[in-house]
């Protein structure tokens, strides 16, 4: 009997390119839950992963190879990888311009709104480059499917493939999963009334739509109310449209906890402890670990940490926040300038209560993954306090690893406060006083509470692996 074939499509694939110096072709395989998940079932299916080029190497690597197929130039990736050289100016339109600096905005609700968006002609020309990044994974996936094909197609950036694909290949099964968060109909009709539709109609040509949390589930069923006119089953969670029924689903991805403790017992991840440690002392350690990117609201939680020290002096040389915060888009202008205002309050911070034997704030601007983990392994208060996150694995992943049992300081607009706020401190993102109180609660929980806290937030955030929340998907698919 032939193995099912999946086909899975999104921007970044499970690997990624450099050039050595001797101008031959390096490849590490990318992190993250869909790796993971899709890497664990792919030996048992016959899969396709079709992704974009994102770097020189990357073009390079799919110039090599036949038909942009990975695969077949010698690369042992255990599935069938093609990647799109897709040109840059379709591109930056598509994924910096629409994606990441509208759609992210809209669904995040980070838009100063007296004076952005404005849509104007320039934006639908650069819509237009949108449809057509769609479309070349469209016909990709088109050209490799099969007729038992089930196709995972994932995230904001390709949310018109599936109505693309439904049209040619109605016998297709299709899934479509939402990473991020969903804005509310009264903040999603910002968008031009006619993308709006093609937004929802695009994704409703997937026979089942996933999201991470179902508040954001319940946010994209109020919008095709709203915006579509469609009926919609509450009960069922099911949208008529088109003569189809689509279903709604909520798949709440969790740490892959096996995997992570293996890499964090693993020889660099134990220097960077060591060395860490050496820096800190035997203070109390507040831990953050983040992209410096809008949503994750790095400033505000540094200025609760400076009100938490303003307020309770007794802390003074007994604690240090470990701020690891690495950069991201910084092709948008908006990140470059808050990652300049994340220095700028570190800055202050140091200046205000640092002496010659106390440094309060180690704020470290790039990422280093056997850090981030040793910072894991020995926090005591984890802060994730995120304006609005689809999920935040870290806030699954930190306690998994933590020696000791950590304090998790969490945001209730954290898709992971769904699972994980029971056993949290939870926090309104924009409270500043709220959250310096809730650090200094999380520093004097006794040793017992806290290892306590931490054992049921491991074992909610374990609760549906990578390779278990894939499968659901598919099995969604019947």
């Amino acid at each position: 009997m032939d193995k099912a074939q999946i086909l899975v499509a999104s921007n970044r694939g499970p690997v990624s390119f450099s050039i050595s110096e001797d101008g031959s072709l390096d490849y590490r395989r990318g992190g993250g839950g869909l790796v993971s998940g899709l890497s664990a079932v792919a030996s048992a299916s016959d899969t396709l992963w079709v992704c974009a080029a994102l770097s020189d190497a990357d073009r390079a690597a799919a110039a090599r190879a036949p038909e942009a197929r990975l695969d077949l130039a010698g690369f042992d990736l255990g599935m069938r990888v093609r990647m799109l050289d897709i040109p840059p100016d379709t591109f930056t339109n598509a994924y910096t311009r629409v994606a990441n600096s509208t759609l992210w905005f809209v669904h995040h609700m980070l838009y100063d709104t007296p004076n952005k968006p404005r849509f104007d002609a320039a934006f639908r020309a650069e819509w237009e480059d949108f449809r057509s990044y769609n479309s070349a994974f469209a016909e990709a996936l088109l050209t490799g499917s099969a007729d038992n094909a089930r196709v995972a197609v994932q995230d904001y950036h390709l949310a018109l493939v599936p109505r693309m694909l439904r049209q040619r290949r109605p016998d297709l099964r299709i899934a479509h999963f939402s990473h991020t968060p969903w804005a509310p109909p009264e903040y999603f009709r910002m968008l031009p009334d006619e993308i709006a539709r093609e937004l929802l109609e695009g994704m409703l040509g997937a026979d089942h739509l996933g999201f991470l949390s179902r508040r954001w589930a319940d946010a994209f069923l109020r919008c095709c109310e709203s915006l579509l006119r469609v009926d919609v089953d509450w009960e069922q969670r099911t949208v008529e449209f088109g003569g189809r029924l689509i279903r709604v689903g909520v798949h709440a991805l969790g740490a892959d906890a096996p995997t992570l403790r293996e890499r964090a017992a693993q020889a660099d991840v134990d220097e960077w402890r060591t060395a860490l440690r050496e820096r800190v002392g035997d203070r109390k350690l507040i831990v953050r670990v983040d992209r410096t990117e809008l949503s994750k609201n790095i400033v505000r939680g540094l200025e609760a940490f400076r009100e938490m020290l303003r307020d309770h002096p007794e802390w003074h040389e007994r604690v240090t926040h470990l701020a690891f915060a690495y950069p991201s888009r910084g092709d948008v202008p908006e990140y470059r300038e808050y990652t300049e205002n994340v220095q700028r309050v570190a800055k202050e911070i140091n200046q205000e209560f640092g002496t010659a034997s106390w440094t309060p704030l180690v704020l470290e601007v790039n990422d280093d993954f056997p850090r981030s983990l040793a910072a894991y392994r020995m926090a005591d208060v984890l802060l994730i306090n995120p304006i609005r996150d689809g999920m935040n694995l870290v806030a699954k992943e930190a306690p998994a690893l933590s020696d000791d049992g950590c304090v998790l300081v969490l945001s209730s607009e954290a898709g992971a406060a769904d699972d994980l706020g029971r056993d949290s401190l939870l926090v309104n993102p924009y409270d500043v006083t709220q959250t310096a109180r809730a650090l200094h609660t999380a520093l004097e929980m006794p040793d017992d509470e806290r290892r306590a806290r931490c054992d049921r937030l491991v074992e909610s955030a374990t609760a549906l692996p990578p390779q278990r929340w894939f499968e659901e998907q598919l099995r969604a698919l019947g």
